[in-house]
């Protein structure tokens, strides 16, 4: 018999609720939901639900095939805000690792007695300018073009994550604010649910460009669409990344939690932009 905290014990609590609110929910937040729910059905029964910041999908999905084709047993990963996950997990959602863009989402969950511990910080993270091809702005990461461009008109419409729940939205709210341009770039602002849909806003053509994750601007897919500058670190709070296992883990989930600390991980962590905490291995 599972104990309460056991994953299987939470989907069985988790999921039937949740299946009866998508079925009320019309709004545009929707989909998120959709993906949380078409995931947990059928992974409570098997593969552990690794949930993690919307920044690391290309570093870590890398990672993930990295860890099976070393005999690591299957495993999901999803992806969205920080903030979101942190509200299921509280909920009661049946996750087993959490990677979250912002640390103290993590002590949260620890000092509610969510989690094993307080976890490990992973990385720490940047941001920048992404400005698409056809865009009228420069990718300046000192913002300064962005603000002639509110001023002549050329910005119209500008993409960032919600700074309600995801870091990194957070974070470009901190350097708009440095910069002098919060106030005045309010109007233009198109806000994605997490960093990822930020950063197809400020590709789509849709928008004349926004604030996004240096991790997603360097996957090749992202850097062919546009042009990126890095904001200076100074301008905003550190993203300081951290992980950590949630209460009745499994195997699986321990054994990719520490195969994130090896250096064939961290290696691909950094290839992709992020800075490693202090005594990392090169």
């Amino acid at each position: 018999m599972p104990s309460p905290s056991h994953p299987t014990h939470r989907c069985r609590a988790f999921y039937p609720p949740l299946k009866q609110a998508l079925k009320k929910l019309r709004s545009g937040w929707l989909a998120p939901w959709l993906l949380l729910l078409g995931g947990v059905a059928p992974l409570c029964q098997a593969q552990p639900v690794v949930v993690a910041a919307s920044d690391l999908k290309f570093a870590l999905e890398e990672v993930a095939t990295q860890f099976r084709q070393g005999g690591g047993a299957p495993l999901r990963l999803v992806f969205g805000s920080s903030g979101n996950f942190y509200r299921q997990i509280v909920q009661g959602a049946p996750f087993q690792l959490f990677l979250s863009a912002d640390e103290d989402f993590v002590f949260k969950l620890a000092d509610a007695g969510l989690s094993e511990d307080r976890g490990q910080r992973y990385a720490v993270g940047r941001i920048g300018l992404l400005v698409p091809k056809a865009s009228p702005l420069k990718a300046d990461g000192e913002l300064k073009d962005l603000a002639r461009a509110l001023q002549d008109g050329r910005l119209k419409k500008f993409a960032i994550a919600n700074p309600e729940h995801a870091p990194y939205g957070t974070r470009a709210m901190e350097a708009l604010q440095h910069a002098g341009l919060w106030s005045a770039i309010q109007p233009q602002l198109v806000l994605g649910e997490n960093i990822s849909q930020a950063t197809q806003f400020a590709t789509s053509g849709s928008t004349q460009g926004g604030i996004v994750a240096y991790s997603l601007a360097l996957a090749p897919a992202v850097a062919a669409l546009g042009s990126f500058a890095l904001i200076p670190e100074a301008w905003h709070q550190p993203l300081n990344q951290r992980m950590v296992l949630l209460r009745g883990a499994d195997a699986t989930a321990r054994a990719f939690y520490a195969h994130l600390q090896t250096p064939a991980a961290q290696a691909v962590l950094r290839r992709y932009g992020f800075s490693l905490p202090a005594g990392s291995p090169p």
